[in-house]
């Protein structure tokens, strides 16, 4: 019995996860095939270890055009900060697969930095676009204030472009940030939350209710092998 309700509990908690929100990855691949689609991104708030609710933006991006060397967007970030807070989103930065050897980009955010240090943590970027001119995307002027969008295009520079890329890791990083105490300037953590791309990229996770309907299905088919068998003995089926 003890048996039993050791895997019945580890399955039960499974099913329980599984029935969370649904998810998507945090990557992206784009090609030739990807023009025209767009991809949006969520981001959280946070100070070292510490969550700050309330403290949101998001980011959407458009693949408009692949030039010789290049991998050209529209973008659009809101900040979507709520509640008591305030803040302003100065910059956002990803990871880029292969590697890029330049960046450009216009409108609110039309600074750009390679291999630049992103704080709370977060270590070394690839690429940070920035609201203000300075030497990282520490800190920086400009952006996006609370309720606010800001607009313009980028673009990923590389020796030669390639078939594909991957966009990963993306960070957004908030200042003047008011009413969450003594904390004024913050990072966030991101994650696709849509996508019309039809690469391999972005794909989601499986619904919510397939992967709970899997985990009780799979609970009973535990309850099922181990209850206590009557009468003459069959052979196990394969």
């Amino acid at each position: 019995m003890q048996t039993i309700k050791h895997a019945l509990t580890g399955l039960a908690a499974f099913a329980s996860l599984t029935f969370a929100a649904p998810a998507w990855a945090d990557e992206i691949t784009l090609d030739s095939n990807s023009i025209g689609d767009s991809f949006t991104v969520n981001f959280d708030g946070f100070s070292g270890g510490t969550s700050i609710d309330g403290l949101t933006s998001s980011a959407t991006f458009t693949l408009t055009g692949i030039t010789s060397t290049g991998y050209v967007f529209d973008y659009s970030v809101s900040n979507t900060t709520s509640g008591s807070l305030d803040s302003r989103v100065s910059s956002f930065a990803f990871d880029v697969d292969p590697g890029i050897v330049d960046a450009s980009s216009t409108g609110a955010f039309s600074y750009s930095v390679l291999s630049s240090k992103y704080p709370n943590g977060i270590g070394t970027v690839d690429v940070c676009f920035k609201g203000g001119d300075s030497n990282s995307c520490g800190g920086n002027s400009g952006g996006v204030l609370t309720g606010d969008t800001g607009t313009g295009s980028l673009t990923l520079g590389f020796d030669a472009a390639p078939e594909a890329i991957t966009i990963s890791d993306f960070f957004v990083r908030y200042q003047s940030i008011s009413g969450a105490g003594n904390i004024t300037s913050a990072s966030g953590a991101g994650t696709i939350s849509s996508s019309s791309s039809s690469s391999s990229g972005g794909t989601p996770v499986p619904e919510p209710g397939m992967m709970g309907i899997l985990g009780l299905g799979l609970a009973g088919l535990a309850f099922a092998r181990r209850r206590p068998r009557r009468g003459t003995a069959h052979p196990a089926t394969a």
